[in-house]
């Protein structure tokens, strides 16, 4: 059986990239804001660039914070992608302004403390034991980032598999917690190395 994934189109990501390294892993792909294609997928690919609040108003003109909490109540996979990561916890703080994400997972995303920002460009993580993201990838792999923002504690479930990478400070750069799964860097943009990783998650579904 081929499995189908939605990349959701709420005016935010590199929406053809991702459908393109998707098709790599031989997965059927629709680029769609309809809500039932995105409930009855196999997997829902949450993408975003830019700004928190901006994505968080395009998702919510779509229903996309409701598509997203149904899919995982029903145990339904999710894949955030770079702000598509973001957006998935409680809050955004950007330019002093605080604004409110799709509460899946609790904690803000906050500015990366670092000397030369965005942190852009290619970067080595540290992927915990019994990863299914990064099976089969080796420790030293590199992947492609381009953020200014981030996740830098974990206030979830004790038992989601973190991966950290480090830009002057440490930050999430994965998170694997039941059905709902995301990256700040961009696997479509990671070569090989993230072709391998969607293919992991696609096996997954």
């Amino acid at each position: 059986m081929t499995a189908k994934v939605v990349v959701l189109d709420y005016g935010s990501g590199n929406l053809r990239s991702a459908q393109r390294a998707l098709e790599r892993t031989g997965a059927s792909v629709e680029v769609t804001a309809d809500a039932d294609a995105a409930m009855n997928a196999d997997g829902l690919v949450v993408p975003g660039v830019g700004a928190f609040e901006a994505c968080m108003t395009g998702l919510r003109q779509i229903g996309g914070e409701k598509i997203i909490a149904e899919r995982v109540a029903l145990g339904r996979p999710v894949l955030g992608v770079c702000v598509g990561m973001q957006i998935l916890f409680a809050r955004g703080v950007e330019f002093g302004v605080e604004s409110t994400g799709c509460g899946q997972w609790p904690g803000a995303v906050i500015r990366l403390d670092a000397p030369v920002i965005p942190h852009m460009g290619w970067n080595v993580v540290d992927a915990p034991a019994g990863t299914r993201l990064f099976k089969g990838l080796d420790p030293d792999t590199r992947f492609y980032f381009v953020h200014s923002y981030a996740a830098q504690q974990w206030e979830g479930s004790p038992d989601a598999k973190l991966t950290w990478a480090t830009h002057t400070v440490p930050f999430l750069a994965a998170v694997e917690d039941g059905p709902l799964a995301a990256t700040q860097f961009h696997p479509e943009k990671s070569g090989d190395a993230g072709a391998l990783l969607l293919g992991n998650w696609v096996e997954g579904l």
